[in-house]
């Protein structure tokens, strides 16, 4: 008897489904002014983070 298995690609999609609802949650309540502070500044200092990562491409030197 074997149990059904999941596939690692299917694995991904179903955590990253689940983390897109979560982050979907949490941006409506900060969105809404409904966190507590702590959360709050986790939250800025995240997409502080996220910002931070994101790299303007530089143009080539002549």
């Amino acid at each position: 008897m074997s149990a059904p298995v999941v596939t690692r690609e299917q694995a991904f999609a179903n955590a990253r489904r689940v983390l897109d609802i979560a982050l979907a949650e949490v941006a409506a309540d900060y969105a809404a002014g409904r966190l507590s502070p702590e959360r709050e500044m986790a939250v800025r200092r995240l997409l502080r983070k996220q910002r931070a990562k994101q790299v303007t491409p530089q143009p080539f030197a002549a």
